[in-house]
């Protein structure tokens, strides 16, 4: 039995958390798994009533979950970074998630723009770090809204920081079949003093690992050679910043943003999964937003919580439900989104 913590959060938030639900629920009809869901209503709707984000309450009722399950935050009601920074990454800080998890796997190749490409060929996983570099917030404006404006932001690293995401990404290499290399990828040409640090870090780390591959990519050579020979990536590990740019182009190899998904993990304590699309409110209530990104999403929290096996019947069943055309009108179908979660839910 788990314990898990739903946030279904803004915009389609609660429709495409709903579909995954009901899929877990499916798995655990026809398996040993059970789920227990709790509902947290946190999001523009309970920051607009009550100023709150998150309690140091509702944190410590968090703490007795074994994952949580996030929709999307984002609404146009409240100013751009207040629940992305209050709800999102607070959770990253306070449960120190400092993995995000990220795999670029092409499950169907009609989705992706490049050509020539099957879906062996997009396969790999970045390991970004999840709470340091420029995402830590030191920095500040001086003389705001003036000629003489300035506004700096830090890049934070520290050596515990690099080297565990850099271990990690070694151990995730070592747990997998046919996958024998790591990428570190940085800008230590430029960045010689942060990414200095990354590139010593990651040749101590690869000196425990001597039968995994090593490999190093600039990040603007990187995003070349993913539209290039994605094939050539197995997992990468890299920084906070460069992270979330190169998955968001993974996502779109992969087919887009309806097929992304994140982990946010802690290895020793709770983690956090979620889609990567955000809340969409313009789409929000019609019934019509591609629930397949949270699905994945939910595959991705049962393959962390220990299960692989049936995490890839969820993937298995995604995959056909594509093939099938049993898809929302984005990825070329016609169903709706409870009918895409049924129609998945019904492949298991």
């Amino acid at each position: 039995m788990y314990k898990i913590a739903v946030i279904p959060g803004d915009g389609i938030g609660p429709e495409v958390t709903e579909e995954g639900i009901k899929v877990l629920e499916a798995l655990a009809a026809d398996s040993e798994l059970e789920f227990e869901f709790e509902y947290f209503n946190l999001g523009a709707d309970h920051y607009l009533e009550t100023g709150e984000l998150v309690t140091d309450e509702v944190k410590e009722e968090l703490a007795q979950f074994d994952a949580i399950y996030l929709g999307a935050v984002g609404d146009p009601r409240v100013e751009p970074g207040v629940l992305e920074k209050g709800i999102l990454l607070d959770l990253r800080f306070t449960f120190d998630q400092y993995i995000n998890l990220r795999p670029i796997k092409l499950l169907n190749e009609d989705f992706t723009p490049l050509k020539d490409k099957a879906g062996g060929d997009i396969d790999f996983t970045v390991v970004r770090e999840n709470t340091e570099g420029l995402y830590a917030g030191f920095g500040g404006v001086l003389k705001k809204d003036t000629p003489d404006e300035v506004a700096t932001q830090e890049m934070v690293n520290t050596r515990k920081g690099v080297e565990r995401v850099i271990r990690y990404a070694f151990d995730y290499v070592q747990d997998r079949d046919e996958v024998d290399k790591v990428t570190v990828c940085d800008k230590r040409n430029v960045l010689t003093y942060a990414h200095g640090l990354w590139q010593r870090a990651f040749d101590d780390v690869a000196k425990d690992y001597p039968e995994v591959e090593e490999d190093h990519m600039l990040v603007d050579a990187m995003t070349m050679k993913m539209v290039r020979n994605p094939e050539d990536f197995d997992v990468v590990v890299t920084c906070n910043m460069f992270g979330d740019i190169i998955t968001d182009l993974g996502a779109e190899i992969q087919g887009g943003m309806g097929l992304a998904v994140s982990g946010n993990i802690n290895p020793d304590g709770v983690s956090m999964f979620e889609p990567v699309h955000g809340s969409a409110p313009d789409i929000a209530g019609e019934d019509i937003a591609n629930p397949t990104a949270a699905i994945l999403a939910a595959a991705m929290m049962v393959e962390v919580l220990g299960h692989a096996e049936e995490a890839d019947r969820i993937e298995t069943a995604v995959q056909q439900a594509l093939t099938d055309n049993k898809t929302t009108s984005d990825m070329g179908g016609d169903l709706s989104t409870a009918e895409a979660g049924d129609y998945i839910s019904s492949l298991l």
